[in-house]
């Protein structure tokens, strides 16, 4: 440090004056410092808990200590040697009052000489001032580079037990409380007013209010906080989720069927915690916990990275801040050439960063107000999204049971938005149908199984609390890509196919709180599609994790599955029924599993759920669908390969035109990829037997049994010929795995739909169990051939019966958008991006909590902020936002240590207390999207200088500027940016090929793009998958 009044300017270099003026006041300093070092230490290390935010562990510490500590330490010590353990206690308790005193000065505003702590306060601030501004590694500024090294590793430390940053962090919160008490006291004395919410401290250690601690009773009643839904829960229910996080590892709780009673499990519970260490989560016992790093793919060749491999990406300071999360791994790095093109901008080799993809990240912390102690925030299922600027309100689960206990807080009942349950999410038609009828099932079974079992109902553990919801419902078109479309364009096959996309979602209350067990992902394509999708239904994705309750029960109804299975299997039954209501008919599955380390839907399974291979799921699809049956829902069922004649029985393939055309579909990914290599065969040949006569060339074609039907020798009957061709040898070992499930009576001819129309059937059933069935056109022109040629009707004993026509497909329920689930790789970005996982009964609960507020508060922004600097994650109100950069964000901590040449505005946050949005508020909100999106579309057809829409000119110019522009959305231009926003959401739900919006095209085929990407994933890993079970057989 400096002498008093030494004044020395920031920059600039003291004086051999100054400089013998600091050094003699630094020895008196830390003389005295060591003197006191026993006391000093003792106090230091007595509030050592003290935690970080979310980073990983520290070090000890910064080299801030200077030199000859040894030697003064010896002295203090009345002239003895000292030990080594004295010696780095000295050293510590030094770096502990050196960094005590640099953050005083930081944030001192006393006059020079009035600095109530030391005389020298304006000489630590001269030092901070300098430090803030110096660059050099090698400056000679007094303290300069141990102050810099000291201040780093706090700034980054986040490791509870460091024996520097530790006690520094405890020291703060007791000081703010001290001087937050005098502040309160006197408000109260002045006003009488309530007391000022508790301040958070750098790296997210939370400083209790004075009115909250321990032993003292504050002026406002307990509760009402909004930031755990703990808060929400009986006192039974705290105590069954803490012995939940408590026993989470022994074999020991009721959800193995063996119940427990509340004494037990409460004894084994604080049992279980008694063993845990002070910087223990004090709800589960352990220390640190780190999420499951987010799956990173490589750029170019779509290939997983692993854990612990090497990779490249593109550092923040080559795309001007922004981070991006492209990725390539060490082999496509090496076969880059110059540079990467990325999104229509290039980036030059030699400024890939390498990397290792080994990154932890660890679960965040939330201190309680009343009694001081940490825990996860996760196993008290805190949401760090009410957290705005670290100053919201938390009361940890022992302090709200003591608290209801002593009558001091009354009980949650009116939630807010941000604790809603899943029952109020709102219903649609179907969800009811659904959930109405999985009770109705449910209860059925459990009696059954009480008459097994010959007890009373009562006693038979019955799966409470299924809620089932339609979460999106939203109306979409899929466009036929482009080597399929123009192959066939001749056979006027369609070039766009409209349908309703749905997601249904399954959640369970366990142990009082919600948990997702089930998701869906289902296309439906109405009576206004035309064919060959006409009517169908596509079940495009189904994920589960392993949480449903009770476990381990066998059903009493027949089935001969788990009670789990049994839930699901009504689900989909109950599904089908209601489609086959609304006159679809028929449902198309791909039993595709996935692959090891792969999610469908939700994030992170457990790692003893067990991933299913195609044999087992396709027999749980067929065990599912056999039942549906016997209940007459499903008529036939039927695989792809033997439905459209792929083995060339009778020389009669069915053209390529006829099989359904679904959206992420095998087939429609493998056309596209076979269409133009059979084509450069075809014209390869076609230079070969240039010679050959065309009465060669038509026998040729007859041959393959097309050429009758496409036109004799046509390049297009051909390649339709090879297409089916190609596509039954590939299918023929896995045909079982595609499903065609038939809702409605179908021709067995012609394979049309038989409605308002004569059903011929033979009313023998076959050896196979495959129906057998004529409609009245494919009948007439059998019965109008001669005796010999007849082959359908030979043997048969058919049987003649009127089918009634089918109701027209009309979507009764409204449009539900959701952001989150428009798709589901939207959904997996959104858990993977904030790590809600469900590889544990305690993240699932937490995952589901923070998807429930995402569905009822779809204003809230999806994604975490980052800071661009240290990456670190942001909290609500806590950062900083250029308004000139594209998407940056800076921490508090950057922002003063590093600064940014623009200006910047804290990043706002929301505190919504109120309920959660209600039909007239949600009905309200789509109008207003919709509007908007009208009036861009009208804007940009609209050629009336004097338009009458009063927001028309606005968005004009808008267009305008956006065109005229030179710095664009990606240099900051604010109306740009808005703009972009706008155009963006238009394109996510434009169904319109020719669309006049600017940009529309563009951003609908970079979405198209990213989605073609992971069907291809999907379709060469489920071939790879194949060609691995053939060679194991």
């Amino acid at each position: 440090m400096a002498a008093a009044g030494v004044n020395i300017k920031p920059g600039k270099k003291p004086t051999k004056a100054q400089e013998a003026q600091i050094a003699k006041h630094q020895k008196a300093q830390q003389a005295a410092m060591i003197a006191q070092q026993q006391q000093q230490q003792q106090q230091a290390m007595m509030g050592g808990g003290g935690r970080g935010g979310m980073g990983g562990r520290g070090g000890m510490g910064g080299r801030g200590g200077g030199r000859g500590a040894p030697q003064q330490a010896q002295a203090a010590n009345g002239g003895q040697p000292m030990t080594e353990d004295q010696i780095k206690k000295a050293y510590i308790v030094k770096q502990q009052r050196w960094l005590l005193f640099l953050r005083h000065a930081s944030k001192c505003q006393a006059p020079e000489g009035k600095c109530q702590l030391t005389q020298q306060c304006h000489v630590a601030k001269d030092l901070w001032k300098h430090v803030l501004q110096c660059l050099n590694p090698r400056c000679e500024y007094p303290r300069c580079i141990a102050s810099r090294e000291l201040l780093k590793h706090h700034q980054n430390c986040k490791d509870a037990r460091c024996p520097v940053c530790g006690p520094v962090r405890s020291a703060m919160i007791k000081q703010r409380s001290h001087a937050m008490m005098q502040a309160q006291q006197q408000q109260m004395h002045q006003q009488g007013g309530p007391a000022a919410k508790r301040a958070r401290m750098d790296g997210g250690v939370m400083m209790p209010p004075p009115t909250q601690v321990k032993g003292t009773v504050g002026t406002k009643r307990p509760g009402g906080e909004g930031t755990s839904l703990m808060e929400c829960f009986s006192p039974e229910e705290v105590r069954t989720h803490l012995a939940s996080l408590r026993l989470a590892d022994k074999d020991v709780t009721a959800a193995k069927g063996q119940p427990m009673s509340a004494r037990r499990r409460d004894a084994e519970s604080e049992k279980a915690i008694a063993g845990a260490t002070e910087s223990a989560c004090q709800a589960c016992g352990v220390e640190r916990l780190t999420f499951e790093p987010p799956p990173l793919y490589c750029y170019a060749c779509v290939g997983r990275i692993k854990r612990g491999q090497v990779f490249y990406h593109i550092p923040p300071h080559v795309t001007g801040g922004e981070v991006r999360k492209d990725a390539w791994c060490n082999p496509c790095y090496n076969q880059i050439q110059g540079s990467i093109e990325v999104e229509g901008v290039k980036y030059p080799k030699n400024q890939l960063a390498k990397k290792k993809n080994d990154d932890d990240l660890e679960e965040p912390w939330v201190q309680c107000d009343y009694c001081n102690c940490w825990y996860h925030q996760i196993c008290v299922l805190f949401n760090g999204r009410k957290n705005t600027g670290g100053e919201a309100p938390f009361t940890c689960p022992s302090c709200i049971l003591s608290q209801l206990d002593k009558k001091e807080r009354a009980p949650t009942t009116n939630r807010p938005s941000s604790q809603l349950p899943a029952s109020e999410l709102p219903h649609t038609r179907l969800s009811f149908f659904l959930e109405e009828r999985l009770k109705k099932v449910m209860t059925h079974e459990r009696n059954e199984r009480a008459k097994l079992l010959g007890k009373p109902i009562e006693e038979i553990p019955a799966a409470d609390g299924l809620v089932i919801r339609v979460v999106s419902s939203v109306e979409k078109t899929l466009e036929v890509k482009k080597n399929f479309k123009d192959a066939f364009k001749d056979q006027n096959f369609p070039e766009r196919f409209p349908y309703r996309s749905k997601v249904l979602l399954l959640f369970q209350k366990t142990e009082g709180v919600d948990v997702c067990l089930l998701g869906i992902y289902v296309q439906e394509y109405g009576s206004d599609c035309p064919a060959p999708n006409n009517r169908r239904v596509y079940l495009s994705y189904l994920d589960s994790v392993k949480y449903f309750r009770p476990s381990g029960i066998q059903v009493a109804t027949g089935e001969g599955c788990a009670l789990r299975t049994y839930c699901y299997h009504q689900i989909l039954i109950g599904y089908l029924q209601y489609i086959k209501q609304r006159g679809f008919t028929s449902c198309f599955i791909w039993a595709c599993p996935p692959f090891q380390g792969e999610d469908y839907i939700l994030y992170c399974h457990p790692k003893e759920q067990k991933t299913p291979k195609s044999d087992k799921l396709r027999e749980w699809y067929l065990k599912m669908l056999r039942q549906a049956q016997k209940e007459g829902i499903v008529l036939s069922l039927q695989n792809l390969y033997d439905e459209f004649h792929l083995g060339n029985q009778n020389h009669d393939i069915a053209s390529a035109t006829e099989l359904p055309y679904f959206d992420g579909d095998y087939f429609p990914g493998v056309a596209e990829d076979w269409i133009p290599g059979i084509q450069k065969e075809q014209a390869e040949l076609a230079k070969k037997n240039k010679g050959k006569s065309a009465k060669q060339t038509t026998a040729t074609a007859r041959k393959t049994g097309k050429g009758k039907r496409l036109g004799v020798g046509t390049p297009e009957a051909e390649l339709d010929v090879e297409l089916m061709k190609k596509l039954g040898t590939t299918i023929h070992t896995m045909r079982h795995d595609f499903i065609m499930v038939h809702l409605a009576h179908q021709c067995t001819q012609c394979r049309k739909c038989i409605a308002d129309d004569n059903r011929w059937y033979d009313s023998t059933p076959s050896a196979s169990g495959a129906a057998f069935e004529l409609c009245q056109e494919c009948y007439d022109v059998e019965q109008a051939l001669e005796s010999h040629e007849k082959k359908l009707t030979t043997g048969r004993d058919l049987v003649c019966e009127r089918v009634d026509p089918l109701p027209d497909v009309k979507e009764s329920d409204e449009v539900i958008n959701s952001e989150f689930f428009d798709t589901r790789q939207a959904f997996l970005s959104l858990c993977q991006g904030n790590h809600f996982q469900f590889d544990s009964l305690r993240r699932a609960k937490h995952t589901t909590m923070m998807v429930l507020y995402h569905l009822n508060n779809p204003s809230e922004p999806a994604f975490v902020a980052t800071c661009n600097s240290c990456q670190r994650e942001l909290e609500p109100g806590k950062g900083w936002r250029c308004e000139t950069c594209p998407d940056f964000d800076i921490c508090d901590d950057c922002k003063r240590m590093k600064g940014h040449e623009h200006p910047l505005v804290r990043s706002g946050g929301r505190s919504d207390r109120g309920p959660g949005m209600t039909e007239e508020d949600r009905r309200v909100r789509a109008e207003q999207i919709q509007r908007t999106m009208e009036l861009l579309v009208h804007a940009t057809r609209c050629k009336d200088a004097n338009c009458g829409s009063p927001n028309c000119t606005k968005v004009k110019h808008l267009f305008k500027h956006a065109a005229n522009c030179q710095l664009k959305a990606a240099g900051g231009c604010q109306l740009c940016r808005k703009m972009w926003t706008l155009l963006q959401v238009h394109a996510n739900g434009c169904n319109d090929a020719n669309c006049p919006v600017p940009r529309c095209k563009d951003l609908k085929a970079y979405r198209q793009r990213s989605q073609e990407q992971q069907d291809a994933k999907r379709r060469a890993r489920y071939r790879v998958y194949m060609q691995e079970q053939q060679t194991g057989a």
